[in-house]
């Protein structure tokens, strides 16, 4: 691939991965404005109602996965993100404007819709787009700008929070009445830059060519692999559109539980699933609750979160490195070994009351672990498991998968910690890694160098 292809393909990459930078800051930001728009609202010391809050986009994001996966197989991908990006706006706008509690869940669950269309079509547009021997490394993009997004949050709440000098304070201080407004304002500008950039990339050549588009789908491959690449992958994807459409003139969802689709769906929805019921999501969104049960104060907490930012974005790097390298099976397999092993260990700590930095170090390695393995992986397999064809429907029921598994992790923590304090939470998350990594092992198939085509021929041919 010629210096100018490359620099085509990173372009539209990274423009079409601000739907993930959006995603993670919108994720992340209501952490930081947490212990202020509770006191606000009046809802300290509810933990259902908390859950209710910090969970509630996610309700949007089944919503949004629930829109993106079928439209966006009808009309394409372009026009889904361009419709995110307004979504984002009008929830930064909204949230961060509100007086009223019911008003603020309505434009959280908002803007998850926002993050379930950003969720399902930036990682599939970049797998769509990428040649097979870097397509890992790019749709690894993706996850970068997610922490990059988580990260910029996190240090536009420390940035923007100001120093209070206990909690009793914090309904009559500016953080109080309108610190947390700006933190969610600040995405406002990075929803309206993320729209008008949208405009600078082509639709994806995969789609074009499911709509028989093959002139136009084979002038956009060209730009980005030279005309030899794009004559061959178009003759490849005739020959599996043809295939289909043999079979069926038309997508519908009864598509997804033919022949071997079972079984590659299963896949799907149990590693989407895994990537958050392994835990490391509740320490973003309730960073504030783990430092402040390892002895952390007030304000050491919002400090530490921006380190846990930064080794997230540090050890992306790393997996988007491997993950063309060493492959995803091996990848996720340790991700789910190795957050075994610091849970049972953080957990110990939790037991026998061990606080400072021994807790810290082993977030930081937990979060470490997670971003290096499953955080970018599930997002590369679950983009390129999947026919051609029914791509977008099939992904939107394993990102479906995911929001859900998110929402049930989100909504259940505070009530888990509660229950059974720190260290059984953290232990069980232990138990579901387990579990992750005996059902990775038994069933998932390595991908790494094969082409989307390649791929759907292995998957779908019958054993016999």
């Amino acid at each position: 691939m010629q210096s100018k292809n490359k620099f085509y393909l990173l372009l539209i990459s990274l423009v079409s991965a601000m739907g993930g930078l959006l995603f993670g800051y919108d994720w992340v930001v209501i952490g930081g404005a947490k212990p202020f728009y509770e006191v606000y609202f009046g809802i300290s010391g509810m933990p259902a109602m908390q859950g209710w809050v910090m969970s509630s986009a996610i309700v949007g994001c089944l919503l949004g996965v629930m829109v993106s996966g079928s439209l966006s197989d009808r009309y394409g991908r372009k026009p889904l993100m361009l419709f995110a990006a307004v979504v984002f706006t009008g929830s930064a706008v909204g949230t961060g404007a509100v007086n009223n509690l019911s008003l603020f869940i309505f434009y959280r669950i908002l803007g998850g819709v926002g993050i379930g269309i950003a969720s399902n079509l930036s990682p599939m547009y970049i797998a769509e787009v990428s040649p097979a021997r870097v397509r890992g490394r790019f749709v690894s993009i993706n996850q970068l700008t997610i922490v990059i997004g988580i990260l910029a949050a996190q240090v536009v709440n420390w940035l923007i929070a100001q120093p209070v000098a206990s909690t009793e304070d914090i309904l009559a201080s500016w953080n109080g009445q309108m610190g947390w407004r700006w933190m969610f304002w600040a995405e406002g500008v990075l929803s309206v830059l993320f729209f008008f950039m949208l405009f600078f990339i082509p639709e994806s050549p995969r789609w074009l060519a499911t709509r028989t588009n093959y002139e136009r789908a084979e002038s956009i491959l060209s730009r980005i692999g030279g005309i030899e690449y794009a004559k061959k992958e178009v003759t490849e994807i005739k020959m599996t559109v043809q295939k289909d459409r043999q079979k069926e003139q038309n997508v519908d969802f009864r598509m997804l539980f033919e022949g071997r689709l079972p079984k590659i769906l299963l896949i799907g929805i149990v590693i989407a699933a895994f990537q958050q019921w392994c835990g490391i999501n509740v320490i973003f969104n309730y960073a504030q609750e783990i430092f402040a049960a390892a002895g952390y104060g007030v304000s050491d907490i919002l400090f530490n979160i921006v380190i846990t930012g930064v080794t997230n974005v540090v050890f992306t790097f790393v997996g988007m490195y491997a993950v063309d390298r060493l492959g995803r099976r091996a990848l996720l397999l340790f991700g789910a070994a190795g957050l075994t092993c610091i849970y049972a260990i953080l957990g110990t700590c939790y037991y026998f009351q061990v606080t400072g930095i021994a807790v810290l170090c082993l977030v930081v390695a937990a979060i470490a672990c997670y971003a290096m393995s499953l955080a970018p992986v599930v997002w590369v397999v679950i983009s390129e498991i999947f026919p051609n064809r029914i791509r977008g429907m099939a992904m939107a029921v394993a990102t479906f998968s995911l929001w859900t598994a998110c929402f049930v992790l989100t909504y259940t923590f505070p009530l888990l910690n509660k229950g059974l304090g720190a260290y059984g939470t953290f232990w069980l998350y232990g138990i579901i890694c387990v579990l992750g990594f005996i059902f990775i092992k038994m069933m998932l198939p390595e991908t790494k160098g094969k082409s989307l085509e390649e791929i759907e021929k292995e998957l779908l041919r019958d054993k016999r």
